[in-house]
């Protein structure tokens, strides 16, 4: 509450104010958070739009499986600046920069365990190439890393996105895995990304890979990645979400360890605004008002 909603400067209001408001709303466009008995508060609701991308923001209100449309954001936010947190993530491990803070900590270097690599000629599998996906598959093609991937619906008549050399479906991920060196989580938490990266991805993972996600931390089984780091699997992993992240703090296990870099869910943030939200709202409003089909509509059953 003290991050998303802080201190703000507008007129406080009652309950009941807001209340009547809500009773009056056929549409509302929501922030993060939002009230999670939102659809018992507005009965005349029939379309709710909210800012943020992932569906899985909605999961503990009473809108989710209701009657009402529900939009989001997908593809529309700041996806520039989450491809280049991948990157630097990436180049993070790859340089062993993580190294360093041992060094300044004990006042003492030990060379031999940076063990730097070069990304250029390197895999990196995007889990998901969906607008964030394919933000960190052209970013990463151009820096010179080979680029594959997966998507929910992969057809042959569809184009590749920008920067892949390679795109399959998600029973393929294994085998995209094993050809891979840096590894992008950027897919949507649904019941079927639950624990999607768990013993069996690890396993199929080179040894020696960068991991870093920034979707939801449910799509990561932590056990495993505990598991996978015990084992010296994975080079370095980076985490701006983990599971949990809005009831408790990081597993002491990974935030203790060096080879994992946590952030607060920051990736998105920029000094450059381009979080389009408004605008996919804006062009939904005027298909709502003319009876068209709305965009990114979530399909309850799907997850997104």
């Amino acid at each position: 509450m003290e991050r998303y909603l802080g201190k703000r400067p507008g007129p406080s209001s009652t309950r009941a104010e807001r209340d009547q408001l809500l009773a009056q709303a056929e549409v509302i466009l929501g922030g993060w958070p939002f009230p999670l008995d939102l659809r018992a508060r507005a009965p005349r609701l029939k379309w709710f739009h909210q800012r943020p991308a992932g569906a899985s923001n909605l999961l503990r209100g009473d809108l989710w499986g209701s009657d009402v449309t529900v939009t989001t954001s997908r593809g529309y936010g700041n996806t520039r600046p989450m491809a280049e947190y991948v990157l630097a993530c990436f180049l993070h491990f790859a340089r062993g920069l993580h190294r360093a803070t041992r060094d300044q900590q004990q006042q003492q270097f030990d060379h031999r365990t940076y063990r730097p690599i070069q990304i250029e000629g390197k895999t990196v599998c995007v889990v998901g190439a969906g607008g964030i996906g394919q933000a960190v598959g052209s970013l990463c093609a151009g820096a010179g890393m080979r680029v594959v991937g997966t998507r929910r619906h992969v057809s042959p008549r569809d184009a590749l996105p920008s920067g892949f050399s390679r795109l399959e479906s998600p029973e393929h991920l294994h085998a995209l895995l094993g050809e891979s060196d840096f590894v992008a989580v950027c897919c949507q938490w649904t019941p079927e990304t639950t624990g999607l990266i768990g013993r069996e991805a690890f396993a199929a993972m080179r040894p020696g890979t960068v991991l870093v996600n920034v979707a939801r931390g449910e799509i990561i089984d932590e056990e495993a990645l505990i598991a996978a780091l015990a084992a010296g699997k994975v080079r370095g992993v980076g985490l701006d979400v983990y599971n949990g992240e809005f009831e408790h703090a990081p597993d002491p296990r990974l935030w203790q360890d060096e080879r994992v870099l946590i952030t607060p869910h920051v990736s998105g943030g920029t000094d450059v605004a381009q979080h389009r939200a408004v605008e996919v709202f804006s062009d939904n409003l005027r298909a709502y008002l003319d009876g068209r089909p709305l965009a990114n509509v979530i399909e309850w059953a799907r997850g997104y």
